[in-house]
């Protein structure tokens, strides 16, 4: 394959006995246009580059065949025929993607035999027209460089929650900037609903809309996610929905195909093994140093295991067998739902069972004793709540032959979720109890069996003060009561009290 000369710069000008800074020092008037892609490798090797001729739009006759219905940045920048990430720029006309620009490479070949010949390099948005060589400054260029590469201040970060208004993509269907439809490419809603839902933290998506916050992170995983984020707040999209297959790439790589785009998965599993992997990546690896992920999810629970069970069953180093204490860090709270009725009723119907998501939740009040036989009898109890509170229903048993879901509807308030009318909480210096009233920013149902079926996301639109209902690309309002009818999954709550600092 022949290789464009991005790949070989710097052995060229090592070859050459030239730094790169000699070689464009011999023309100053043109070393901010220097190009890295314009020559091939079977041209005779030469000690200085020559930069790209610059034309303005009105002189270059090709500017009018820009098709933006046809880009689509969400993709692997990968080339369409040697699947090289170096060097790729994608065709402005038909939107497919090609390396290097120079004679004989596959941009330059696909010029040629298309007539196509406009092309943006995908590392930096420059425009050049193709086999002509000469790059294009024009204007129109900047609504497709802003679609590669969205980009975001703290004031436009502060209007997606107080702006209300819808925006229009290129055919005409209409979106909102921060609910937009994620493409199912398979079987990655699981995926899909958990992004929804991270977008609905407003602290971790204002972090991840602004890449200097983690800009000397070297995480694929991180950049990707930030990046699928700034897509999906994008104002200015050329279309009303966000596939996102670079972060699918990027999770699969990560966690070593745990997580894959064809096979359905748990979201509570990939919510856990997510929000611990860009901790650790964030952190460099030290756990106990706090990242974007603890400030918005970490809590505290006691956990008590009786004298002679569990952890406590043996004596301590005075010879005493005592209750153990421990002090334990979570990012979601599991909660146990009564077991189903095995039984039909006298109409020959099942029986669905209702639960208070109150009385799941004195799991936690530090008197109720749950009994294990590996774990031991404990009892837990709140010491430090989160900002964003994640509850997680574990619907789903295994016995000895398959998966059972329960059916369990759990009633729950969309408002006004106060933990201290059921379980003891933290109280602060003063000695007052700390606050602790939530509300719901999403909901996670199943749909469909034990190890089947699908996942849908409720999400609240601050905004608006609505709820929406996501499943994948479909986006359809939906009323409160509504949500709490559901069978539902997962849930996050915001404290009441973050929401009424950010608006103050």
């Amino acid at each position: 394959m022949k290789r464009g000369r991005d790949e070989f710069d710097a052995d060229d000008a090592h070859q050459n006995g030239t730094s790169e800074a000699e070689q464009t020092s011999e023309h100053p008037s043109k070393s901010h246009a220097v190009d890295q892609g314009d020559e091939d490798l079977d041209q005779p090797v030469q000690p200085v580059r020559r930069a790209a001729q610059v034309k303005k739009g009105n002189e270059c006759p090709y500017l009018d065949t820009v098709t933006k219905q046809n880009l689509d940045f969400d993709f692997e920048k990968c080339c369409s025929v040697s699947l090289s990430p170096v060097n790729v720029y994608a065709c402005l006309v038909c939107g497919k993607y090609f390396q290097g620009r120079g004679q004989q490479t596959h941009a330059f070949t696909h010029a040629l035999e298309t007539g196509h010949h406009m092309f943006m390099k995908l590392s930096d948005g420059r425009v050049y027209c193709l086999p002509e060589g000469y790059e294009v400054d024009d204007r129109s260029l900047d609504a497709i460089r802003y679609v590669l590469n969205p980009t975001f201040t703290p004031e436009k970060i502060a209007a997606l929650d107080t702006d209300a208004r819808w925006v229009r993509s290129l055919d005409g269907s209409e979106y909102m900037p921060g609910l937009v439809g994620l493409n199912n490419m398979k079987a990655n809603d699981y995926v899909n609903v958990i992004v929804q839902a991270l977008l609905r933290v407003l602290p971790l998506r204002n972090y991840f809309l602004l890449p200097e916050n983690y800009a000397s992170c070297r995480s694929v995983l991180v950049q990707c996610f930030g990046e699928l984020l700034r897509k999906a707040c994008n104002p200015r999209n050329f279309k009303g929905q966000v596939s996102p297959h670079e972060f699918m790439q990027a999770v699969m790589m990560a966690s070593a195909k745990r997580f894959t785009i064809d096979k359905q998965s748990d979201p509570v599993d990939f919510l856990s093994w997510f929000l611990n992997t860009v901790h650790a990546d964030l952190t460099g690896g030290k756990r106990k140093k706090a990242s974007i992920i603890s400030r918005c999810f970490q809590g505290e629970l006691e956990i008590t295991t009786e004298a002679g069970t569990g952890k406590a069953a043996l004596p301590n180093a005075q010879g005493e067998v005592t209750d153990l204490v421990e002090r334990v860090p979570f990012l979601m709270l599991a909660l146990d739902l009564p077991p189903a009725p095995l039984y039909k009723d006298a109409l020959e119907k099942n029986i669905i069972p209702q639960v208070p998501i109150f009385e799941l939740l004195r799991k936690f009040d530090g008197a109720r004793i749950h009994d294990d036989i590996k774990a031991g009898r404990r009892r837990y109890r709140l010491t430090r709540l989160p900002a964003y509170l994640v509850l997680h229903m574990k619907r789903f048993t295994k016995n000895n032959f398959f998966w059972e879901k329960n059916p369990t509807i759990v009633n729950f308030p969309v408002r006004n979720l106060e933990l201290r009318d059921v379980v003891p909480v933290p109280t602060g210096k003063t000695g007052e109890p700390e606050p602790s009233k939530y509300d719901l920013v999403c909901n996670i149902t199943h749909d469909g069996k034990a190890g089947e079926g699908t996942y849908r996301a409720h999400i609240h639109r601050k905004a608006e003060d609505a709820w929406y209902e996501v499943d994948d690309l479909r986006v359809t309002d939906i009323l409160s009561q509504m949500v709490v009818l559901s069978e539902t999954y997962m849930q996050i709550y915001e404290l009441k009290q973050l929401a009424s600092q950010r608006k103050a």
